[in-house]
């Protein structure tokens, strides 16, 4: 069994070797880092650290913000050597809370030919039935972004103090075009006879600039905005930005907001990706895939580890319209964007609206949107994690009080969420089916240990595993930016491995089949231990093809019909058949 679980690793570490994926070298770009000394730390001796590092290393230390000081975060101008050469001292390594890198996020806006179009994206959401019971009063939104100018479209709507923490200024207006555009799909002023509307138009906005003219910005003014958001009265923060790299002094103002009890939505990300960019990866952020006009993922979203809902994003068959400015001009144009970002802003506007219906925690609100969502089923790769975001299903749910646990487990019972992804993160492996598998392959065994004695053994165990599920809670793990097929094979049993680097839901017929256990029983049948790892795996492939041909008989070839189904069956029964020629006349101990 030792030598079985060495050649597996083996094999894993090739795969890992070959496989042509970017790995830890994706990292996020950036030109300076954040120290942040620790606040027990007497300002006169922050202030020794700091003239200290201009005076050893030829480093400015600033202040990010006015808002700084109390925090005592400080940014200097470095690369990756400064980076090291900081986090070697180890006076400065004990006098600060991070010294890490000041990435730089981007706006997730895709490429697109902007034309003028119905907001086929609200009726999606159902969003009329949403306002026949609120339009988000009382909530303020704050649109962490590159900005917000009140264009003509946003005369009616109305904002809160914002702030500019690219520029260290009060004035948070827009200089790129995208954060104006996210702002509408929140709370574009609407029956107001004049250009689109928004999901929540009677809530405030809150205009917070992180993202320059470039439509970059660094971690640092990012973490702060969330900060301030949460200090000064918002209930719902939108990011349509992200970037590769996780960031300590993030996911600490994303705590900070949560633990303030405001709602924090971040887009997925715009890099067709198995798992979603940071923050919206982070536990307390809801992460927003996108979907295009059909309701599809649309081809530019990330997907998989992290993503909670999916919602319009756009895409080739139509686009997210609203009203802008033009860059170039800072005139306010109406346009046409696609990616994440635009998913995430509809999310930000029926968490407003749920807000609005009553004073509901951020888990709650989670909780809504999840239990409201429209179920996308066969969604094997978790694109639109709970489903399609549905206004006018959350809003309806929200007036009707907190959801019990009681409700809750009902509603992921009955969609079929009890299983081990589920709360790893995602939803693709169905625990029910899988352990009826393993038990089955364990009933056969013991049924066939009746007529042909044998004692038990972990080369019997072994294959009956690899069989019928494989260790399939494998299937649901993701490691930000390690590729996830190894997972997925790791996570197969035999039937399943045909399709498990493609993520297909069908099953391959020539591995659904007697064929690999027969192989195995012919390479093993003279080994007086391994022979029972090749009888194990005859007695799983049958218990597994049994239960697919009952519950998910999909085949290449073949489709999900009878003919299917009879295959499956067919190779079942000639699976345990051959275990049970080769286990007759055996006594030895398997």
């Amino acid at each position: 069994m030792k030598k079985f679980l060495l050649m597996c690793l083996f094999i894993v570490g090739i795969g890992f070797a070959l496989c042509p994926y970017k790995g830890f070298a994706a990292q996020g770009e950036f030109n300076s880092i954040i120290l942040d000394f620790r606040e027990d730390i007497p300002a006169t001796e922050v202030q020794q650290e700091v003239a200290g590092l201009t005076q050893k290393y030829n480093l400015s230390p600033r202040l990010n913000s006015e808002f700084s000081a109390a925090d005592n975060i400080y940014i200097l101008e470095g690369d990756a050597a400064t980076l090291k050469t900081l986090r070697d001292s180890k006076g400065l390594r004990n006098d600060t809370e991070y010294i890490e890198p000041n990435y730089f996020y981007r706006a997730f806006t895709t490429p697109n030919d902007p034309y003028y179009g119905k907001q086929w994206n609200l009726r999606n959401i159902n969003a009329e039935q949403a306002w026949d019971e609120t339009a988000g009063d009382g909530v303020t939104v704050a649109v962490i972004d590159t900005g917000v100018t009140q264009v003509p479209d946003l005369k009616d709507t109305q904002f809160v103090e914002g702030y500019d923490f690219v520029n260290d200024r009060a004035d948070a207006t827009d200089d790129f075009g995208h954060g104006t555009h996210v702002a509408g799909t929140v709370a574009q002023s609407t029956n107001n006879n004049y250009g689109t509307a928004g999901v929540a138009y009677q809530a405030k906005l809150m205009p917070l600039k992180v993202l320059s003219a470039s439509g970059g910005g660094t971690v640092a003014d990012i973490a702060e905005a969330i900060r301030f958001a949460a200090d000064n009265g918002a209930d719902v923060i939108n990011m349509s930005l992200g970037g590769p790299s996780p960031s300590e002094i993030m996911e600490e103002a994303v705590n900070y907001a949560y633990n303030k009890g405001v709602v924090v939505i971040a887009a997925a990300g715009n890099e067709s990706s198995d798992s979603a960019s940071y923050p919206a990866r982070y536990p307390h952020v809801i992460s927003v895939s996108a979907l295009d006009a059909a309701g599809n993922k649309a081809p530019y979203s990330n997907f998989g580890a992290g993503v909670d809902i999916s919602a319009p994003g756009g895409g080739e068959s139509g686009q997210i319209l609203q009203e802008t400015i033009d860059p170039s001009t800072g005139e306010a144009v109406f346009a046409e964007f696609q990616g994440t970002s635009m998913a995430a802003p509809h999310v930000a506007g029926v968490a407003a609206l749920i807000k609005a219906s009553g004073d509901y925690s951020p888990d709650e609100v989670l909780d809504i949107l999840q239990e409201s969502s429209r179920k996308i089923d066969g969604d094997s790769l978790n694109y639109f994690g709970s489903g399609h975001l549905d206004a006018g299903a959350a809003v309806k749910l929200a007036l009707k009080g907190n959801i019990s646990f009681k409700d809750f487990f009902r509603w992921l019972r009955d969609n079929g969420y009890l299983n081990l992804r589920f709360w790893i993160d995602g939803g693709m492996v169905a625990l029910l089916p899988k352990l009826a598998m393993v038990l089955g392959s364990y009933l056969l065994a013991l049924f066939l240990r009746y007529y042909f004695p044998f004692a038990w053994s972990w080369f019997l165990t072994g294959g009956l595993v690899a069989g019928s599920s494989g260790i399939f809670f494998l299937r649901g793990f993701y490691v930000f930016d390690l590729p996830q097929w190894p997972f997925r094979v790791m996570g197969s049993s035999i039937p399943e491995l045909g399709n498990a680097i493609q993520g297909s839901s069908a099953l391959n017929p020539v591995f659904a089949s007697v064929l690999i256990p027969a192989v195995l029983v012919v390479l093993f049948l003279g080994h007086p231990k391994w022979k029972w790892f090749a009888i194990g795996t005859a007695l799983g492939v049958s218990s597994c093809l049994a239960v697919n041909a009952f519950i998910s008989p999909e085949l290449w070839g073949l489709g999900d019909g009878w003919m299917a189904r009879a295959f499956l069956i067919a190779n079942a029964l000639l699976c345990f058949g051959l275990a049970k020629l080769a286990s007759q006349g055996e006594t030895n101990a398997a």
